[in-house]
């Protein structure tokens, strides 16, 4: 186990968010890394938020004035990228699967978005990337399980998840099969 003494929170969410985007073999944009590391930051002392309703807050968020709404749907995409990474088995205990966060997130993000390329374009389209790197941090934790094969296939089939594609690979020395095209829709909602 790697002991990580670093003398600024926020050097030590780098730190961490580094070492997991080479477990993953990814590399994040700086702004986008850069933003993770905020997030961290910003939700790291608010266990409120296992208490949040999603759907809710996005459709509240959806049927606010500009600032409000930006700022609830920002809220709703960083709640949605932490439960699917750091807190995977949340999605059990609220009986939906992990993509249905990844859903919401996304769509979150992407109706912020101006363009593709501004940051929330990119936390739309890097959701599930993020999210693998976010997974793998919380791995070296070792206070969260490794995915269980069914969540595996269903994160690889459904998202195109790279981490739960190699999750599957260690469960069995067969090559699943996908019955989707690994895409994930982004949908903006307008």
């Amino acid at each position: 186990m790697k002991v990580l003494v670093n003398s600024t929170p926020v050097a030590l969410w780098q730190t961490i968010i580094h070492d997991a985007e080479i477990d993953c073999a990814t590399t994040l944009p700086q702004e986008l890394e850069a933003y993770v590391v905020m997030l961290m930051m910003r939700y790291m002392d608010k266990p409120e938020l296992a208490r949040e309703v999603i759907a809710t807050q996005l459709l509240e968020g959806l049927n606010q004035r500009a600032s409000a709404r930006e700022a609830r749907l920002q809220k709703v995409g960083d709640i949605c990228l932490l439960f699917s990474g750091l807190f995977p088995g949340m999605a059990e205990k609220r009986l939906v699967k992990i993509s249905y966060f990844i859903n919401l997130g996304r769509g979150a993000y992407a109706t912020m978005s101006r363009t593709s390329n501004d940051i929330f374009g990119l936390l739309a389209q890097q959701f599930v990337a993020i999210m693998d790197i976010l997974q793998s941090a919380g791995q070296h934790a070792q206070q969260y399980p490794q995915l269980m094969p069914l969540q595996a296939y269903e994160l690889w089939n459904e998202c195109g998840s790279q981490r739960a594609l190699r999750a599957l690979k260690q469960y069995t020395q067969a090559t699943p099969i996908s019955l989707n095209n690994h895409q994930g829709c982004i949908i903006k909602l307008k």
